[in-house]
């Protein structure tokens, strides 16, 4: 069975070496060559119409989850049944559904429940549209500690099972991804096959996604279908958090707010995004959510040559926000790597600025993005182009554990670490800064 899914998975890479330069993406650094593209890791569904499948769950608003499945069969109910005790539903709640056209492609019946209100740091138990299987999650924790895990640009490899399994194998509470998650890249089944991938970790942690490049999937003539089938899959709390857009929103969890941030959506002084992002840094309240991190897609600090320079308009536009709001952490992806920052601001080293980390390293079909610029800046701690994840350990309101987790065959091996303290501990930080109008 492994091997018929690698010969399909073959045959769809085949197929998007053509299909690919005609999807309209981010511009890539033309001197840059990629390792080979690895072949894609296909999982079928094999089971009745009516089954859910390719479920996976979201944080939505405070104190409630939004569970999200497929199911073949446009005739089953859009209801989770939850409880706290296997096989034992008291409660039950009726959501939407959502499809898509994407050319000759039409989607199954997406849909999206939202359940709650659920106590923290429990276990539930629920079924999907009342058939199928039975799942669990556990709901994060209400105070600190929390643990984030974070990996970019996953995709369906080989590389990416390394990485989910070596996930698995130690708990945390909430996934952060920032952008680039099926690549499908118009093939519209590679987008089942990934749902269906992550499915055991993803329906019993909440994923947290934002766009990137490879969501886009728009043809010139075709503008109007960009993030189609990113927007239908994967819908996050942009309406719990004021935002309208799905590309962009925030959450709270454990005291801790966190910034989406859309790499591939309007970003200037006078979109929507930034009046936006303006709003939702105002009220954050640091007496209840200490820590300020921000995810996006494409990086704004890098040295490596890949992609190099792109993140220029979008810093230029966001970074002064982010550092009067005293943001503790921006995790980026894009660039095939993983490469940590001393706290900057403005291209130079600041202890009151943000740590900026690139994690795009999760195991996506193009490979690493092995030459980085020499000799290393300065301002670059670690650099690496191997596949891993990392883990954000937020331990009380003013310290943090940040570790990057390499692939080995049997377990991860941590190749680079880092205790910290929030920059609003630094108490220069708060007496010599132009705080200013956010």
């Amino acid at each position: 069975m492994k091997m018929i899914m690698k010969i399909s998975g073959l045959l769809i890479s085949f197929s998007l070496l053509f299909l690919y330069p005609f999807v309209c993406q981010a511009n890539y650094d033309s001197n840059f060559t990629r390792p080979p593209p690895r072949p894609l890791f296909i999982v079928s569904h094999g089971r009745p119409k009516f089954h859910p499948q390719q479920v996976h769950i979201s944080l939505a608003g405070k104190d409630h989850m939004r569970v999200t499945y497929t199911t073949d069969d446009m005739h089953v109910a859009s209801m989770v049944e939850y409880g706290k005790h296997p096989k034992k539903y008291d409660k039950k709640t009726a959501g939407e559904s959502t499809s898509y056209r994407y050319f000759f492609y039409n989607s199954g019946k997406i849909h999206h429940v939202k359940i709650g209100p659920l106590q923290p740091n429990t276990k539930y138990y629920y079924r999907c549209g009342g058939h199928g299987d039975e799942f669990s999650f556990k709901t994060p924790p209400s105070k600190f500690p929390i643990e984030f895990a974070v990996a970019g640009d996953l995709g369906q490899t080989d590389w990416t099972l390394s990485t989910l399994d070596q996930m698995m194998k130690r708990d945390f509470d909430v996934f952060l991804l920032p952008g680039d998650l099926s690549y499908a890249d118009t093939h519209q089944p590679l987008w089942d096959s990934f749902g269906r991938l992550l499915e055991t970790l993803a329906s019993t942690r909440p994923w947290m996604v934002t766009e990137g490049n490879h969501e886009i999937e728009s043809f010139p003539i075709n503008d109007h279908i960009s993030f189609t089938s990113y927007n239908a899959r994967w819908l996050m709390p942009h309406a719990e958090s004021l935002s309208h857009s799905n590309l962009y929103y925030s959450f709270d969890v454990a005291g801790v707010h966190t910034v989406m941030l859309g790499s591939y959506t309007p970003y200037d002084s006078h979109s929507d995004q930034y009046h936006w992002l303006q709003a939702d840094l105002r009220k954050v309240d640091r007496k209840k959510t200490p820590w300020l991190v921000v995810v996006m897609h494409m990086p704004w600090y890098s040295t490596n040559k890949a992609h190099y320079g792109e993140g220029e308009k979008m810093r230029n536009a966001l970074e002064s926000l982010l550092y009067r709001a005293q943001v503790d952490v921006v995790f980026a992806g894009h660039v095939h790597t993983y490469e940590r920052f001393k706290p900057i601001y403005k291209k130079k080293a600041d202890p009151c600025g943000p740590m900026y980390i690139t994690i795009g390293d999760g195991g996506n079909r193009e490979g690493l993005a092995l030459r980085f610029k020499k000799p290393q800046s300065p301002l670059s701690v670690f650099r690496e182009s191997s596949f891993g994840h990392g883990r954000l350990r937020i331990i009380d309101h003013k310290r943090a554990h940040w570790s990057w987790h390499r692939n080995n065959d049997e377990m991860s091996f941590i190749a680079d670490e880092v205790s910290f303290e929030s920059p609003r501990a630094l108490s220069h930080c708060h007496s010599n800064r132009f705080r200013g109008e956010i």
